[in-house]
Protein backbone atom coordinates (compact mmCIF):
# COMPACT_ATOMS: atom_id res chain seq x y z
CA UNK A 1 0.00 0.00 0.00
CA UNK A 2 1.75 3.35 -1.12
CA UNK A 3 1.74 6.73 1.14
CA UNK A 4 0.58 9.63 -0.01
CA UNK A 5 3.90 11.94 -0.22
CA UNK A 6 3.69 15.18 1.80
CA UNK A 7 5.76 18.52 1.06
CA UNK A 8 8.81 18.46 3.35
CA UNK A 9 11.59 20.85 3.70
CA UNK A 10 13.26 19.31 0.61
CA UNK A 11 10.21 20.47 -1.19
CA UNK A 12 10.52 24.42 -0.05
CA UNK A 13 13.91 24.46 -1.15
CA UNK A 14 13.27 22.85 -4.82
CA UNK A 15 12.18 25.93 -7.07
CA UNK A 16 15.30 27.73 -5.46
CA UNK A 17 17.75 24.55 -6.19
CA UNK A 18 15.86 24.09 -10.16
CA UNK A 19 16.79 27.93 -10.71
CA UNK A 20 20.45 27.58 -9.23
CA UNK A 21 20.51 24.18 -11.56
CA UNK A 22 19.49 26.53 -14.62
CA UNK A 23 22.37 28.37 -15.02
CA UNK A 24 25.02 25.12 -14.27
CA UNK A 25 23.07 23.63 -17.30
CA UNK A 26 23.27 26.94 -19.41
CA UNK A 27 27.40 26.87 -18.38
CA UNK A 28 27.64 22.98 -19.32
CA UNK A 29 26.20 23.41 -22.80
CA UNK A 30 27.64 26.75 -23.60
CA UNK A 31 30.72 25.23 -22.91
CA UNK A 32 30.22 21.86 -24.64
CA UNK A 33 29.68 24.05 -28.09
CA UNK A 34 32.65 25.79 -27.68
CA UNK A 35 34.71 22.22 -29.70
CA UNK A 36 32.07 23.38 -32.48
CA UNK A 37 34.03 26.63 -33.34
CA UNK A 38 31.20 28.28 -34.26
CA UNK A 39 29.96 31.64 -32.73
CA UNK A 40 25.84 30.99 -33.96
CA UNK A 41 26.13 27.74 -32.14
CA UNK A 42 27.11 28.99 -29.03
CA UNK A 43 25.29 32.00 -29.45
CA UNK A 44 22.08 30.62 -30.04
CA UNK A 45 22.76 28.32 -27.44
CA UNK A 46 23.37 31.30 -24.57
CA UNK A 47 20.69 33.03 -25.96
CA UNK A 48 17.87 30.14 -25.94
CA UNK A 49 19.12 29.75 -22.32
CA UNK A 50 18.55 33.52 -21.43
CA UNK A 51 15.17 33.13 -22.51
CA UNK A 52 14.10 29.77 -21.14
CA UNK A 53 15.37 31.17 -17.51
CA UNK A 54 13.94 34.78 -18.09
CA UNK A 55 11.01 32.79 -18.61
CA UNK A 56 10.90 30.34 -16.07
CA UNK A 57 12.12 33.22 -13.73
CA UNK A 58 9.00 35.97 -15.44
CA UNK A 59 6.54 32.60 -14.60
CA UNK A 60 7.85 31.79 -11.24
CA UNK A 61 7.28 35.83 -9.82
CA UNK A 62 3.70 35.93 -11.60
CA UNK A 63 3.06 32.53 -9.30
CA UNK A 64 4.04 33.68 -6.06
CA UNK A 65 2.52 37.05 -6.85
CA UNK A 66 -1.04 35.65 -7.51
CA UNK A 67 -0.67 32.71 -4.64
CA UNK A 68 0.96 35.12 -1.92
CA UNK A 69 -0.97 38.21 -2.56
CA UNK A 70 -4.77 36.96 -3.57
CA UNK A 71 -6.56 40.09 -4.96
CA UNK A 72 -9.59 40.50 -6.95
CA UNK A 73 -8.53 39.93 -10.87
CA UNK A 74 -5.73 38.38 -9.83
CA UNK A 75 -6.67 35.50 -11.67
CA UNK A 76 -7.31 37.90 -15.06
CA UNK A 77 -4.01 39.86 -14.45
CA UNK A 78 -2.64 36.60 -14.25
CA UNK A 79 -3.87 35.73 -17.66
CA UNK A 80 -2.86 38.91 -18.94
CA UNK A 81 0.67 38.97 -17.88
CA UNK A 82 0.91 35.66 -19.12
CA UNK A 83 -0.09 37.03 -22.50
CA UNK A 84 2.66 39.84 -22.40
CA UNK A 85 5.50 36.95 -21.47
CA UNK A 86 4.57 34.37 -24.14
CA UNK A 87 4.97 37.43 -26.68
CA UNK A 88 7.96 38.97 -25.10
CA UNK A 89 9.68 35.28 -25.50
CA UNK A 90 8.41 35.00 -29.22
CA UNK A 91 9.75 38.50 -29.29
CA UNK A 92 13.24 37.55 -28.15
CA UNK A 93 13.38 34.76 -30.46
CA UNK A 94 12.30 36.47 -33.60
CA UNK A 95 15.20 38.87 -33.48
CA UNK A 96 18.01 35.57 -32.05
CA UNK A 97 16.79 34.47 -35.37
CA UNK A 98 16.82 37.35 -37.41
CA UNK A 99 19.11 39.71 -36.03
CA UNK A 100 21.87 37.97 -34.26
CA UNK A 101 21.61 34.92 -37.08
CA UNK A 102 21.89 32.38 -33.97
CA UNK A 103 21.95 28.78 -35.40
CA UNK A 104 18.24 26.74 -35.02
CA UNK A 105 19.69 23.85 -33.01
CA UNK A 106 22.26 25.81 -30.74
CA UNK A 107 18.92 27.97 -30.42
CA UNK A 108 16.86 24.43 -29.89
CA UNK A 109 19.61 23.40 -27.53
CA UNK A 110 19.60 26.62 -25.05
CA UNK A 111 15.45 27.06 -24.76
CA UNK A 112 15.79 23.43 -23.57
CA UNK A 113 17.97 24.38 -20.22
CA UNK A 114 14.43 24.04 -18.15
CA UNK A 115 13.36 21.37 -19.84
CA UNK A 116 16.36 19.20 -18.86
CA UNK A 117 16.84 20.37 -15.58
CA UNK A 118 13.35 19.68 -14.67
CA UNK A 119 13.60 15.89 -16.49
CA UNK A 120 16.76 15.61 -14.32
CA UNK A 121 14.77 17.04 -11.41
CA UNK A 122 12.30 14.00 -11.64
CA UNK A 123 14.98 11.57 -11.84
CA UNK A 124 16.88 12.70 -9.14
CA UNK A 125 13.66 12.65 -6.67
CA UNK A 126 12.28 9.45 -8.11
CA UNK A 127 15.33 7.57 -6.40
Amino acid sequence: MRTARTVSDRDDHLLGEIARRNWIILAVLTLASLPWRSAAVTLGILGGGLVAIGGYYWLHRSLRQLLEIPQAGGGRKFRFGYIIRLGSLAVALLLLITVVKVHPVGLAAGLSVVVINILWTTIKRSY
